[in-house]
């Protein structure tokens, strides 16, 4: 009878353990457990940041939640990035890649996609902010969308519910304003963006996968 409670184990845990192989067999990493903000940092403000019923909540004063964890060492270069968003009226966020952990303002290193369907901000969900912006309204308030950048050498092809938005090559020494000195393609980790005490905004089902340089 042990023999056989030990073979059930054993499968059991083989189960479990292809089960988690076959998770990751696509490449894709969860950046977020769902749970908590482990592997995340947040400097000031960082009450505007919560996590309930598995989503990472933005709403309250400006402050930027980095990703911090063991992921690549939370350095990615060319990467497949997903999340699921939703907004609600009148709100505005943003994800950043090729960034660094900021105590406080807004994050000087890397590029920014914006998360907006209704802000006064006329730059809408899916633009490169301030680089290659979009103006049409692709999906909805109060309704969830995935969000997608793929980042391979210069080129930056962003996604909004699979449908192509935005496709941006960083041009040769290419040459920016001074307080856009920093939106240039390098490497560094990804930030979620807590706008405004007015704008609530959900992010779920956080990944990256890590693309051959």
């Amino acid at each position: 009878m042990r023999n056989a409670i030990s073979v059930i184990i054993f499968a059991s845990i083989a189960a479990a353990c292809g089960s988690t192989k076959h998770t990751q067999s696509d490449g894709w990493i969860s950046l977020f457990d769902g749970k908590s903000l482990n592997g995340w940092q947040v400097g000031n403000n960082a009450s505007t940041f919560h996590v309930d019923s598995g989503m990472i909540i933005a709403n309250g004063p400006v402050a930027h939640l980095f990703y911090m964890g063991d992921a690549h060492q939370h350095q990615f270069k060319n990467f497949d990035f997903k999340a699921e968003v939703m907004t609600t009226p009148g709100s505005n966020s943003g994800i950043y890649f090729h960034t660094e952990y900021q105590e406080s303002g807004w994050p000087a290193k890397g590029y920014e996609v914006q998360v907006n369907n209704s802000h006064t901000d006329w730059r809408r969900t899916g633009s490169l902010y301030a680089i290659q912006d979009v103006r049409e309204v692709y999906v909805k308030d109060n309704e969830w969308y995935t969000e997608q950048i793929t980042v391979q050498g210069k080129r930056v092809v962003i996604r909004i519910n699979d449908k192509v938005v935005v496709d941006y090559t960083e041009p040769e020494n290419v040459e920016r304003p001074k307080d856009m000195a920093g939106r240039r393609i390098s490497s560094g980790t990804f930030a979620l963006q807590g706008h405004d005490p007015k704008s609530k905004v959900y992010f779920r089902n956080i990944r990256v996968k890590v693309l051959p340089d």
